[in-house]
């Protein structure tokens, strides 16, 4: 025990308020101040160990010292992530859930997903529009995408209120109080819905695709040879919808970022793919989604001067990591070229989760979210015009999840392929 004294401690008798008020910046704001990649905390009444940096990551995905059981508590659970979810999952049952999700979620797939985003956004702006609040917008057209991808049928009169509720799941992350009590009932709405379609299909009431994703989770069989339970089946389902919808946030802020670095366009213009590929890059890095994520220590073992004990609770700074100025010079500037010579290390960017994406816990939607992205921007740059008026761009790095305040009001749309 005696290492644990050099670590720096919050003084706060608990952080929980703390951490509520700054957000994003609650590790990375004690990480600079204690000039120390590691700190401890008190979070509603336990010891909890704050971590960030590259090195800080590389040991934080490292499988044979940290477990995910146990560490999300269950009102999170119940609302934004999912009981059972394969986020929460550790050794051979979550590779082979990963396993499982990376047949189906394929490079292929991730293509195919972005061309019918481009496909969709098109067909939305067939003809004029006088305003469109682009997070509304694609919050609804990434749903019907999914769904519709995924094989999952889905009436036209659904699909707004099933944008909403996926949002309200995905809203709740973070969230205490009223935002969480929502997602907790439209999560609970959206597995009812999906169970009960799932037990229509196995009973041969509803027939889907055989290739599809939905076909291909109901007819799984986990490490045990046995099928999925309905609602098993229905959150795993759930967790591939919801992350696809929740990119409708980076949509939002890829906006954002181009009004605010108009220089950007040109280059998107070209249509050169490594320009898209650095700026939707910088797009993830730039403005997050996820602040930070958790796990526990599996056994004891020292780092950083720190002796970990089993059972500890860890939290690592996606965030501050993705914002570290060891790592990237000027983080506090949009600059897409910083990625030309980025060596696509597993630990030093981290927007969905770091480590190996077939064995450690990288978001595996992570391409389609790289896809969406760029079938978006380059929509936004070059088959369409608009006007941005004069809104609120304002966004609190307090909330979870980060949005800008206005939703993002585009005006005067017109598609550049209709001749006026």
């Amino acid at each position: 025990m005696t290492l644990n004294k050099q670590i720096p401690h919050d003084k706060a008798l608990d952080s929980s308020l703390a951490f509520i008020k700054e957000g994003y910046l609650f590790i990375k704001n004690r990480v600079d101040h204690f000039q120390s990649d590691l700190f401890v905390a008190r979070f509603f009444g336990k010891q909890v160990i704050c971590m960030s940096g590259k090195d800080a990551a590389m040991v934080f995905y490292d499988t044979e010292k940290f477990q995910r059981r146990g560490s999300v508590p269950k009102w999170i659970q119940k609302s934004f992530l999912g009981v059972k979810s394969v986020q929460l999952l550790d050794g051979k049952t979550h590779l082979d859930r990963k396993k499982n999700l990376l047949s189906i979620i394929t490079p292929s797939d991730e293509k195919q997903i972005g061309e019918m985003v481009m496909q969709h956004w098109q067909a939305l702006v067939s003809e004029d529009k006088q305003n469109i609040v682009l997070f509304e917008e694609a919050k609804i057209l990434l749903c019907r995408v999914a769904c519709e991808w995924a094989g999952v049928p889905m009436k036209e009169s659904e699909v707004k209120g099933r944008a909403e509720d996926f949002i309200s799941i995905i809203d709740s992350f973070g969230a205490i109080g009223p935002r969480n009590w929502k997602g907790r009932k439209a999560r609970q709405r959206v597995e009812n819905w999906l169970s009960a379609m799932i037990e229509d299909i196995r009973s041969s009431r509803v027939t889907v695709r055989e290739d599809s994703p939905l076909y291909r989770i109901i007819t799984t069989k986990n490490i045990n040879g046995q099928s999925f339970s309905n609602k098993t089946a229905a959150v795993h389902l759930i967790s591939i919808l919801k992350s696809i919808v929740a990119i409708s946030i980076f949509v939002t802020f890829a906006a954002l970022a181009l009004h605010k670095n108009p220089d950007c366009i040109p280059k998107l213009k070209t249509k050169d793919p490594l320009f898209l590929d650095w700026f939707t890059q910088e797009v993830r890095r730039f403005y997050p989604f996820a602040p930070l994520t958790g796990a526990k220590a599996k056994k004891d073992f020292t780092w950083n001067n720190y002796h970990f004990k089993e059972g500890m609770l860890v939290l690592l700074d996606l965030y501050g990591t993705n914002q570290d100025e060891r790592i990237w010079k000027n983080p506090d500037q949009f600059i897409p070229e910083r990625f030309k010579d980025w060596e696509a290390n597993l630990f030093d960017f981290i927007p969905q989760g770091g480590g190996e994406l077939a064995t450690g816990h990288r978001c595996p939607g992570e391409g389609i979210t790289v896809e969406v992205i760029k079938a978006s921007v380059d929509f936004l740059v070059n088959c369409v015009e608009y006007d941005v008026p004069k809104q609120d761009l304002s966004y609190s790095l307090a909330r979870m999840p980060l949005i800008p305040k206005s939703g993002f009001v585009i005006s005067d749309v017109k598609n550049k392929y209709i001749v006026h």
